[in-house]
């Protein structure tokens, strides 16, 4: 694991609900944590896509070949961005499968989360999470909140973790710390914009609400 928390961990912990241990966006959480993954290969320059070439599945996302990634995350997504070339879509779900776990125990590890293990009534085992050492959070919820609030420009991390929260529908939870209003909305909207792995998160978040609902709609009717 490397020294600096990946994309994916600082998005997962924007999600995340200190008290609770619920993560907002549970439902689609492998399409947003697949795009973090996605967006941040395309920063360290390990992927290439050109918004013009795009297929049933979106845009095609091309590997560029380079010295083994250190991270074991994003050599992993790499491998899969190699195996051959495919549309986005299908690389949010293959690099996004199982991947919440993993980040999980990565913040447990660091020390931001805590994973707690017990019975309940004696008898069945549950585990519950719960924040840790909060520093780190708090740091990035500041600079999100001075993009977000007052209208600083966002370095290229910060401006894809605001694109991702904007595309994965979950940016209304921050809204202690970033209150909600409708320019918060257009500016991250823009930042979401920017950035193809953010648009494909939206566009593959809001088609499986849309089937959610469709199926919730269909069974009420038939019964």
């Amino acid at each position: 694991m490397q020294k600096d928390p990946l994309i994916v961990e600082d998005l997962t912990l924007l999600m995340f609900d200190d008290a609770s241990g619920a993560i907002a966006g549970a439902g689609t959480l492998y399409y947003t944590q697949g795009g973090a993954v996605l967006v941040e290969l395309a920063q360290a320059g390990r992927l290439r896509v050109d918004r013009r070439d795009v297929g049933m599945d979106g845009v095609r996302v091309h590997a560029v070949a380079g010295a083994p990634l250190s991270d074991p995350v994003l050599r992993e997504a790499h491998r899969k961005v190699s195996a051959r070339t495919r549309g986005v879509n299908t690389l949010l779900i293959e690099i996004g499968t199982g991947l919440r776990e993993a980040v999980l125990d990565r913040l447990v590890e660091r020390g931001m989360v805590r994973r707690e293990r017990k019975k309940v009534l004696g008898l069945f085992p549950t585990t519950s999470l719960s924040a840790a050492d909060t520093r780190h959070k708090q740091a990035v919820l500041e600079r999100v909140r001075a993009v977000l609030v007052d209208e600083e420009e966002p370095d290229a991390r910060t401006a894809a973790l605001i694109g991702l929260l904007s595309a994965s529908g979950t940016l209304p939870s921050l809204h202690r710390v970033i209150p909600w209003s409708g320019k918060v909305y257009q500016r991250a909207k823009r930042l979401e914009q920017d950035s193809w792995g953010a648009e494909a998160v939206n566009t593959a978040v809001l088609r499986t609400l849309a089937a959610v609902t469709v199926g919730t709609v269909t069974a009420a009717t038939t019964n």
